[in-house]
């Protein structure tokens, strides 16, 4: 069983993720970098380049890819859970954890990252840091609808948030041990 992080940009899907690989010593898969793998360019540079959809069609060959894995620790791009196929995908795969942050974390995250050379690129023609109130809100019931648990990341470092989700995992398979 995976544990696939889900949750908006800079929630940290990628920091727990290998804080929680290395801790579990489970494999990390980043599906960003698997697209950047296959595309050869960086995720702002091919969304530039070749338009948003045909980026979420690489990002859904890329979680059919990731869907034949077992036992590692998956961190997804923040989109993933528009396309309801991913989310099938991914659910029937893993246990599906959505870190949740609110919209000034990550704008301050995003701040630090551009000041760092990182770039995001914009998801509705807007300015990256403008857009994330509107993004995050049409995008919350997706992440609630795709989320089997709930990491609430504000104000937490990315080792507590994964000592988090391993305490719940350890619930989830006492629980689901018990009911067989």
């Amino acid at each position: 069983m995976n544990i696939v992080l889900i949750g908006y940009r800079c929630s940290g899907k990628t920091t727990v993720g290998k804080i929680l690989a290395h801790d579990l010593g489970r494999q990390f898969v980043d599906t960003d970098r698997l697209m950047e793998e296959k595309t050869g360019l960086a995720v702002h540079a091919c969304v530039s380049e070749k338009g948003w959809k045909h980026f979420r069609r690489i990002e859904r060959k890329v979680v059919e890819e990731i869907a034949s894995k077992d036992n590692v620790v998956i961190a997804t791009g923040g989109g993933v859970v528009i396309d309801q196929e991913n989310v099938k995908a991914l659910k029937k795969i893993g246990w599906v954890v959505w870190l949740h942050t609110d919209a000034t974390v990550i704008r301050d995250r995003m701040r630090k990252e551009g000041k760092a050379g990182k770039l995001r690129p914009p998801l509705s023609g807007a300015d990256s840091l403008d857009e994330i109130d509107q993004i995050l809100q049409e995008r919350r019931p997706f992440y609630e609808h795709a989320s089997d648990y709930t990491v609430d990341t504000n104000g937490q470092s990315p080792q507590k948030m994964a000592q988090v989700i391993m305490r719940a995992l350890s619930r989830r398979d006492k629980n689901h041990q018990g009911g067989q």
